[in-house]
């Protein structure tokens, strides 16, 4: 990929409802980008941590695909997106009148002029400062006891703007769903957040 963001290695490309957060429920144009760093062991997209394996597809040529979907809006998603400049796709996406979604771990420095930023916090990342004040929701994967309370570390770092959504880790999902339920009967900040795609058996 060049400097200027031009080309990015993608996994896969697709037209789908959002199965998660805020915008659950809406048509979307998807990109998933290959590259992650992270390596969240729930994670449920490791075929997208070798960047090396997915070919490198030209941005116009997304921008293209996407302004074709009558719904308008393209998520951008992984791996982690902001492992490359995001700044030429987003303004192509704009000029086509397109509204971007990111999804980030927002363990690398942001780049990309969005209309949306979900921000899902990974231990041993810590986000980036710009991250956590662009926020528009904070999503924060529940798997054990202990991960309410980094969500509530995270919680600190969002501008009071910022929607907070508690996920049950999909493969602790029985075991957890209780607690995470009567944990936001106690904090009503938090919203409960599925990921209904999987429920729909969708991509």
């Amino acid at each position: 990929m060049n400097k200027k963001g031009i080309y990015l290695p993608v996994v896969e490309e697709f037209y789908s409802l959002q199965g998660e957060g805020y915008h659950t429920g809406k048509a979307s144009w998807f990109i998933r980008v290959g590259g992650c760093e992270v390596g969240c062991s729930f994670c449920d997209e490791i075929r997208t941590w070798n960047a090396d394996k997915y070919p490198k597809v030209c941005v116009d040529e997304m921008v293209a695909r996407a302004a074709e979907k009558p719904a308008r809006s393209v998520v951008v998603t992984g791996g982690e997106p902001l492992l490359y400049n995001m700044d030429y796709l987003c303004a192509q996406m704009h000029a086509h009148g397109v509204k971007c979604y990111l999804e980030t771990s927002g363990s690398e420095p942001l780049s990309g002029d969005w209309d949306w930023i979900c921000l899902s916090p990974k231990y041993g990342a810590a986000p980036k400062p710009e991250v956590y004040a662009k926020a528009n929701e904070l999503k924060v994967i529940i798997g054990c006891e202990e991960d309410f309370a980094w969500a509530e570390e995270n919680a600190t770092k969002v501008s009071k703007q910022c929607l907070l959504y508690l996920q049950p880790d999909w493969n602790r999902c029985n075991a957890i769903i209780s607690r995470l339920v009567d944990y936001v009967l106690e904090h009503p900040k938090w919203r409960v957040g599925l990921q209904t795609h999987k429920y729909m058996q969708i991509l």
